[in-house]
C-alpha cells in the first residue's frame, strides 16, 4: 500500500501550524494536506495522537552515528549511522569527511555510491560534504595535520573527477588557490564553505564574492576578533554577522555553544539564515563511554560524557554526540526559539542552503514526504523517508 494517511496531528507548515490536521500521502509525495480528517478509503491510516507533525529534519554535516563513521570505508557504515539518525527525526544527510589521504577519499567515494543504492531503511543521502584537508594550520582542531596543505587546481579537479556526489566542501579562504577554488566549485553547483579558518573580515568578503556563501560550524575551528601588528581585524566569526546574506550552520548541542552564544547568533542571523547542524561522530545515539574518533584503523581514542565527546585528558571536545532532535530540542529549552522557527532551521533553512528545497523541507503538496511525528519534549515517534516509515515508536 503506498497511501498512507496521518491524521490527529499539529502539522507544522512553513507558514501555519495546523491543529487536527491531516496529510495524505502517495507513491513517496504529499498529495493533501487539511484540517480535520480527510475522506480517504483504502489506506494506511496513521494516527498521531495529537502529537507534532514537521518536515524531516535535514542534517548537512554529520559524520557518523550508532557506532559509525563515514570514514571506517564500509557500506555498512553508511547505512547504521542513516538507520540512528532516521530514528532521532533525521530523513536527509550530508555525510561528512575528515581530512584523509587522497587513497582514502576515493575509497570514499566508492563505497558511498554503494551505500546510496542500498539505502533503504535509513535518512536519505543528498551528497557528499568534504572537510578538508584545504584548512588554515592554526585552526584544523582535530584534522590531522599531516594533510593539511593549499588548494591545488590540478588536485581538486583530479578528485572531482573520481565522484559526482561531492555537494559541499569546506576550505579555508585565505589559503593561496582559494578564492579560483571557490569559483571552481561553484561553476560545478558545488557549495564552497568557509571552514577551520583564519581569515579576516577582509579575506572573508572577498570570499564572499568569490562563491563562499556558507560558514562551516560557527565559533568551531575559526577566527575570532584577533591583533596583527597591534591593531584589530575582525575575523570570520565577526564577518558571518555582518555579511546579511551569509548563511552559517551550528552545533547546538548545548555543550559545544552555550545559551549565550546561541541566543547571540538567532539574534543576528535569524532562522532563514542558520542551519542546525550535529556534525556528529560515532557515539551519536550511542551510550557514554569510550569510542574512536574517526576511522577505526587512523582514528583517536575520546571520551563520550556529559553529552559530548571529550579528548581522554578532558582538556578540549572530541567530536559532537548530538541528534537532531536534540537540536531542536536545545535552541527550544534552552535558547526559548518559537518551536516553527526551530524547526525551521532544521528543515526548511538546510534544504535551501542545499538547494534541495523544490523537494523537501517543508509540509506541501508535490514535496517528498519525508515526515517526523514528535511530542512536546521533540522525542521522535515516528520518522518517514520519501513515503516509506523508516522508523516507529511505542508510542503510535
Amino acid at each position: 500500500m503506498d497511501r498512507i494517511l496521518i491524521f490527529n496531528a499539529k502539522i507544522l507548515t512553513p507558514y501555519r501550524l495546523i491543529d487536527n490536521g491531516s496529510i495524505l500521502v502517495e507513491k513517496g509525495k504529499i498529495v493533501q494536506v487539511g484540517q480535520g480528517r480527510l475522506p480517504v478509503s483504502e489506506c494506511i491510516a496513521v494516527d498521531a495522537k495529537g502529537y507534532y507533525v514537521s518536515p524531516g529534519f535535514i542534517d548537512i554535516h554529520t559524520h557518523g552515528g550508532g557506532g559509525y563513521d563515514f570514514m571506517d570505508g564500509t557500506v555498512e557504515a553508511y547505512l547504521g549511522a542513516a538507520r540512528k539518525h532516521a530514528c532521532h527525526g533525521t530523513t536527509a544527510m550530508v555525510p561528512t569527511t575528515l581530512t584523509s589521504s587522497l587513497e582514502n577519499l576515493r575509497e570514499t567515494f566508492e563505497v558511498y555510491k554503494q551505500a546510496k543504492a542500498a539505502n533503504k531503511m535509513g535518512a536519505a543521502f543528498l551528497g557528499l560534504h568534504l572537510e578538508g584537508p584545504y584548512f588554515s594550520m592554526e585552526q584544523r582542531g582535530a584534522q590531522d595535520p599531516k594533510y593539511i596543505r593549499n588548494p591545488k587546481r590540478e588536485e581538486y579537479e583530479e578528485i572531482l573527477s573520481w565522484s559526482d556526489d561531492v555537494v559541499r566542501w569546506s576550505a579555508a579562504p585565505e589559503l593561496e588557490g582559494a578564492l579560483e577554488f571557490g569559483r571552481f566549485l561553484r561553476e560545478r553547483n558545488i557549495l564552497p564553505s568557509i571552514g577551520h579558518s583564519n581569515a579576516t573580515y577582509e579575506e572573508v568578503i572577498e570570499a564572499f564574492e568569490n562563491g563562499y556563501t556558507h560558514v562551516t560550524h560557527l565559533y568551531s575551528g575559526m577566527s575570532g576578533v584577533r591583533r596583527i601588528n597591534a591593531y584589530r581585524y575582525a575575523g570570520v566569526i565577526e564577518s558571518a554577522f555582518l555579511i546579511d546574506e551569509m548563511t552559517v550552520e551550528i552545533i547546538a548541542d548545548g555543550a559545544h555553544l552555550p545559551a549565550s552564544l546561541l541566543k547571540l547568533i538567532y539574534k543576528i542571523k535569524g532562522p532563514h539564515n542558520i542551519a542546525l547542524i550535529t556534525d556528529s561522530m560515532r557515539a551519536a545515539g550511542m551510550p557514554e563511554g569510550e569510542y574512536i574518533l574517526g576511522s577505526l584503523k587512523e582514528g583517536q581514542k575520546v571520551i563520550v560524557e556529559d553529552g559530548v565527546a571529550k579528548l581522554p585528558d578532558r582538556t578540549a571536545f572530541a567530536g559532537s554526540v548530538a541528534t537532531a532532535d536534540r537540536l531542536v530540542r536545545t535552541m527550544v529549552q534552552l535558547v526559548q526559539v518559537p518551536l516553527m522557527e526551530a524547526v525551521q532551521m532544521m528543515t526548511a533553512t538546510p534544504a535551501r542552503i542545499m538547494k534541495v528545497d523544490d523537494r523537501k523541507g517543508s509540509i506541501a503538496v508535490g514535496k517528498d514526504a519525508d515526515l517526523v511525528i514528535f511530542d512536546d519534549d521533540i522525542n521522535v515517534h515516528l520518522t518517514m523517508v520519501e513515503g516509506k516509515i523508516v522508523y516507529k515508536g511505542e508510542a503510535l
